[in-house]
């Protein structure tokens, strides 16, 4: 079974009007602004994934700074799974600053949302105080038992849209705060994967940490599924399309292109999601 574990999906009134909703949005507009950045609705996930083998999809939204906005945009998500329940796993999202982020969080939870991302701050890295801010967040994340997702990106390269500033060390003092909490890093961790590597502390802090493939073709050679692998292991890869932004074939055609064992291709692409949401 195939599970995609990062897509994002908008109800019809954002996608049909996303002008509207740019204003005291910097993060949107930045990323939406151009008509060329796709929003999806859930209908046209479904359809995707039926032309590409895909069983389940993990859902969420956008962390918007707007109550209003990351409530709508969270209740889709929430109609999404009731709907097709069969098909789709939601996660809650909302801007992590926001006061009422942890409440938000925990009324999804509570109506049936598995987990809590993609959580962002595309402006700002991940520094001593918006760390601390974070708590009442991830003290929801542990309660429910739920995985919380982060949007993380490389700290060199060519910039694009919604590169945020990073810094590995920040990220890595994140995760070393809330160690018993799931944390799974999106697009790579940034490569903070590689620091496995040292002999000392590193692999111990990373215990309850994953990594998702989210738009790994536009940033990596195919070859970094299986130095991951090597380094972390395959059970800690989770397959994320980014959906809509790149069709899931394109993950398995670089996978198979990389010589990766073929329990390594399945613990990534369904098994390890399986494992870590607890699916029967």
């Amino acid at each position: 079974m195939i599970i995609d574990f990062h897509t994002h999906i908008f109800p019809s009134v954002i996608r049909d009007n996303r002008d509207l909703f740019f204003h005291n949005e910097p993060d949107f507009q930045l990323l939406y602004q151009s008509p060329k950045s796709r929003l999806a609705g859930k209908g046209e996930l479904l359809a995707s994934m039926d032309r590409q083998g895909i069983r389940k999809s993990v859902i969420f939204g956008f962390p918007w700074k707007n109550t209003d906005h990351f409530r709508r945009h969270n209740d889709y998500i929430i109609e999404s799974v009731q709907r097709h329940p069969d098909r789709f796993i939601g996660f809650c999202c909302a801007d992590p600053l926001s006061k009422e982020a942890a409440r938000e969080m925990e009324r999804c939870l509570q109506a049936g949302l598995k987990g809590i991302g993609e959580l962002a701050l595309y402006a700002t890295g991940f520094t001593p105080d918006i760390i601390s801010s974070t708590a009442d967040i991830m003290s929801i994340s542990g309660e429910y038992h739920s995985p919380v997702l982060l949007h993380t990106n490389e700290p060199v390269g060519h910039q694009y849209p919604g590169k945020q500033p990073m810094h590995l060390a920040q990220l890595y003092n994140l995760i070393q705060t809330y160690r018993s909490n799931r944390i799974i890093l999106a697009h790579w961790g940034g490569g903070l994967f590689f620091y496995a590597l040292m002999k000392k502390e590193v692999k111990e802090i990373l215990k309850n940490v994953w990594f998702d493939t989210a738009a790994s073709p536009f940033l990596y050679t195919a070859d970094i599924y299986r130095i991951a692998g090597e380094i972390i292991g395959y059970e800690k890869i989770l397959f994320g399309s980014d959906y809509p932004l790149i069709n899931p074939e394109r993950y398995i055609q670089e996978m198979e292109s990389a010589g990766i064992p073929s329990a390594g291709i399945e613990a990534m692409i369904g098994e390890n999601a399986r494992n870590l949401l607890d699916l029967s």
